[in-house]
């Protein structure tokens, strides 16, 4: 399975009023693994960016006079996502800007023509409703590491959006290759890797088991994840 976590900054909120994206990060997994594959371009969005926006990204008009245009990498971002579910927080908001810049590019495929999309804000509102489902807030809940994050950054958001999707679904909750290994500590690196036994003698080991109202909860988190993904669900096949 391969997914593209994606996230773009724009001169402004909203692309019918000419606003145009200056930044796109997008990081490859496979399997739900990071293949070590990045997308990543700051862009000329040839017209001023909005002092709001700037404050949020840090990317002003100055840096971004020598980049290149959205068209020049048009084909080259359509290769790479091309095939890929498409993993983005509040989706509508990215789509929108990018399906814009492939109109002003004069594409005739928009993202969806060509990708899945996964929206994580609205997973996560359907798995923690009634509170707060901003990246930020995610990180916080989920113990993911944001304090890089001073401003906004597309690739920088996309590892931070990687780990915390990956929390958020179970399994492996952490992007990193590499992940760190204590002197000393047992590694798996393949049939004959050596693994660390732990002694469970003596250890009492409680069991709690999940109430009615827990069950259901988790019944409609898997029928929400099951709805985002067009291609089906692994526990269903």
């Amino acid at each position: 399975m391969r997914q593209i976590v994606l996230d773009t900054e724009t001169t402004g909120l909203e692309p019918s009023l000419g606003h145009r994206i200056i930044e796109i990060g997008c990081v490859e997994m496979i399997n739900r693994r990071a293949s070590g594959k990045t997308f990543h371009f700051y862009l000329n969005p040839q017209r001023e960016v909005d002092p709001g926006a700037e404050e949020v990204h840090g990317l002003s008009n100055e840096f971004l006079e020598d980049k290149p245009l959205f068209a020049d990498i048009a084909d080259e971002f359509l290769e790479f996502v091309h095939g890929a579910e498409l993993i983005i927080h509040n989706a509508p908001f990215d789509i929108g800007f990018l399906d814009k810049e492939l109109e002003l590019a004069a594409h005739e495929k928009r993202i969806e023509d060509i990708c899945i999309v996964l929206d994580t804000l609205v997973l996560a509102r359907a798995m923690h409703p009634g509170q707060r489902n901003s990246l930020d807030a995610l990180c916080k809940r989920y113990r993911i590491d944001n304090s890089n994050r001073e401003l906004h950054g597309a690739l920088l958001d996309a590892r931070i959006l990687a780990d915390v999707y990956l929390s958020m679904t179970g399994g492996q909750a952490a992007l990193s290759l590499d992940s760190a290994t204590q002197p000393g500590q047992a590694t798996m690196t393949g049939r004959d890797a050596t693994t660390a036994k732990i002694d469970r003698r003596g250890l009492k080991l409680v069991v709690v088991k999940a109430n009615d109202e827990e069950l259901a909860a988790h019944e409609a988190c898997l029928e929400t994840i099951e709805t985002a993904s067009e291609n089906g669900v692994l526990w269903n096949k």
